[in-house]
């Protein structure tokens, strides 16, 4: 069966699919773009992911009705759901692309009328659960995140950075890249947001730091509070993250990876921490009732 996109306003063949070579998401790198993972045929908080790319379209004035209106969003909803079913996928991965869309060859967005909304899925294969015990290696980055810059809360199509540290990264050995701001704090790694565990207090840096919003950090936050974990965002110097008892990594592919060793610096015992265990298992049934939740949904 060949390969089922969105594109919009249509579900076609990807080998159908064309886009403009005057788009600006291509010319320019002007756009977003969210990630999403489907368990068993649903899309863990995708309501969550969509009010994000609204926030951040809002953010960079993409105002289009899709991106606006109530009527948009569920048009948006419908349309991963869509495309997921179009592939019959179960476990997948989900993007949403939102461009803005045709315009002049100038960098002028007054001259895009409409965006280009673009979704793909694709089957996801997890990582092995032995990879959730030994957890991921980093490097930290010579590139440095721009804490004063918008696009650092952003999840946009302007890339090149995190590519560039990730690509580093793996040919050195690692698993993940991990970003400095420009001040010398820690932010995130190219494709996660950082969590460190430091005498039982769970500390993540702060967006003033320079970070994503991300859907699982959050989902991590309100976790740890529902269960009376101390939680905290705030500034973090790299030294806090090597002497911490554990570490791991989030996103809505990996969920909750454990940082082992930075830089071949070991963090805690160089195994997963058992409060990340936790956090990684709470997080898994968090999933499962939202998705059974869903599923009784008329």
């Amino acid at each position: 069966m060949a390969e089922i996109v969105y594109l919009n306003g249509r579900l076609v063949p990807h080998f159908e699919a064309k886009l403009s070579p005057f788009d600006h998401g291509f010319l320019y790198g002007y756009g977003l773009f969210e990630t999403m993972r489907a368990y068993n045929g649903r899309i863990f908080r995708l309501d969550s992911h969509i009010t994000r790319l609204r926030c951040s379209a809002e953010s960079i004035g993409l105002t289009h009705s899709v991106l606006t209106t109530d009527e948009g969003k569920q048009t948006l909803k419908a349309a991963c759901m869509g495309t997921l079913e179009a592939n019959e996928l179960k476990d997948a991965r989900i993007r949403l692309t939102v461009s803005a869309g045709e315009g002049d060859m100038t960098p002028d967005t007054g001259t895009c009328p409409s965006p280009t909304v673009l979704i793909t899925a694709r089957n996801l294969v997890p990582l092995p659960p032995e990879k959730y015990e030994t957890g991921f290696k980093a490097a930290v980055s010579f590139l440095r995140r721009n804490s004063q810059s918008p696009l650092s809360r952003l999840k946009s199509t302007c890339y090149m950075d995190n590519i560039l540290a990730r690509t580093a990264a793996r040919a050195a050995g690692y698993d993940e890249a991990i970003f400095l701001n420009e001040q010398g704090y820690l932010a995130e790694g190219s494709t996660t947001n950082v969590f460190l565990v430091s005498r039982g207090e769970l500390i993540t840096p702060c967006f003033e730091s320079g970070v994503l919003p991300g859907i699982t950090r959050d989902a991590v936050l309100q976790m740890a509070r529902t269960s009376n974990i101390k939680a905290t965002e705030r500034w973090v110097q790299l030294n806090e993250l090597v002497e911490a008892e554990e570490a791991f990594l989030t996103n809505s592919i990996l969920e909750l990876m454990p940082l082992v060793s930075v830089e071949g610096r070991t963090i805690g015992t160089g195994k997963r921490g058992k409060l990340t265990g936790d956090l990684l298992f709470a997080y898994r049934k968090l999933v499962d009732e939202a998705l059974e939740l869903d599923r009784r949904k008329p």
